[in-house]
């Protein structure tokens, strides 16, 4: 299998850290962004709007460019790299792939079109407080009536949910019905945004008898595609998880080989040489599987992206705690500090973890696919 980016998907690569380097060009100007709201730089939105970048994963019919998952998860990788709060994961990715994966052509063109050309921001109110990253809804409920649908219930964290224009929302259907998804306009609702760990915006929306559109034929049970949404959101969040890294280890071995104690550099000292080197380990193995796991989704197949999302989950899960205690470890006390980036990308990577799913989720749900081995029973 080959790993290596084509001349097109190199030059993305390198249109987009130019691109983020603009505003990002030091963790002191991405303090600067999260201090104020809207926690990001809209003019930036608006940059790779024009360049294509948030129309990226949607048709062309949509208003968007129709690339593959390797250039999206370019774009996540580059995200990750400088730390960026732009909504791109949660409001291009998820909720924008929620809208493509189950509306309408009307809907897609309009809600779509939009969102590609940046001007309109989506969030995915699809999780509930306390839950534990299902894609059935057991937090908000749909109601109908004379063909009217409105929504109740309560969705926290919903990220890049406090300046979103319109909400894609899961929702349970009457009488049992399975899992919905809809769109509700940000004024029908009360939001209350607040600042996650990384100081990325996040929000808790309560819904109390909020008009509502349904995405797609209304009724239907959607739970299947929302499930492979997930997946897919996971498997990009595992390549922005995988940005961060790279630039972890990177900084820490310039740290090992630029601070001094005792008058030589701290990468004289062996030990510390070969924690470094275990990190390097661990982000190869994640790197390598970010690599597999994204290439998977061009086959179309729920299962093998199922069963992708959790390994990537599970090794990313691993290698980010790793990596992320290690760097602020080998830094010392700075590391701790918001004014250095290794300490807030742990602080990101726990964000993705929380959102996303953490490591044990991953494994349980990998141990359970295991049904073709005997049980053994204890002697």
């Amino acid at each position: 299998m080959d790993f290596t980016y084509d001349d097109e998907q190199q030059a993305l690569r390198e249109a987009v850290r130019g691109l983020l380097a603009t505003t990002y060009g030091d963790h002191e100007a991405r303090r600067r962004t999260v201090a104020d709201d809207p926690g990001f730089d809209r003019s930036l939105w608006g940059r790779l709007a024009e360049m294509g970048v948030l129309g990226l994963p949607f048709s062309e019919a949509d208003g968007g460019v129709g690339a593959g998952p390797v250039e999206i998860g370019i774009v996540c990788q580059e995200m990750g790299r400088v730390l960026a709060p732009e909504p791109y994961l949660s409001g291009v990715v998820h909720a924008g792939g929620l809208v493509a994966a189950v509306g309408t052509p009307a809907q897609k063109a309009d809600l779509l079109g939009r969102l590609s050309a940046g001007e309109v921001l989506l969030a995915a109110a699809d999780t509930s407080p306390g839950g534990r990253w299902s894609a059935g809804a057991d937090g908000v409920r749909a109601s109908v009536s004379d063909g009217s649908w409105t929504l109740d219930g309560v969705a926290d964290p919903v990220m890049g949910g406090a300046f979103a224009d319109h909400l894609v929302v899961t929702a349970a259907l009457p009488d049992g019905g399975g899992t919905g998804v809809f769109v509700v306009d940000a004024g029908a609702v009360s939001v209350t945004g607040y600042a996650a760990a990384d100081l990325t915006r996040a929000a808790t929306v309560r819904f109390e008898a909020s008009a509502a559109t349904p995405l797609g034929e209304p009724g239907r049970d959607l739970t299947p595609s929302i499930a492979t949404i997930s997946d897919l959101t996971r498997i990009m969040g595992a390549n922005q998880a995988l940005g961060v890294m790279q630039s972890q280890v990177r900084a820490t071995t310039d740290y090992l080989k630029s601070r001094k104690q005792f008058g030589v550099t701290l990468n004289t000292f062996q030990a510390l040489t070969f924690r470094a080197a275990d990190m390097y380990v661990s982000l190869e193995l994640a790197h390598s599987t970010v690599d597999w796991a994204t290439m998977t989704i061009a086959g179309g197949d729920r299962e093998v992206v199922a069963d992708a999302a959790d390994r990537v989950g599970l090794q990313v899960g691993r290698a980010a705690r790793h990596i992320g205690e290690e760097a602020i470890q080998l830094h010392g006390g700075i590391g701790m500090t918001a004014e250095y980036a290794v300490g807030v990308g742990t602080a990101h990577l726990a964000v993705l973890e929380q959102w996303l799913g953490n490591a044990g989720h991953h494994l349980a749900r990998l141990s359970a696919r295991v049904t073709d081995h005997d049980l053994v029973e204890a002697v």
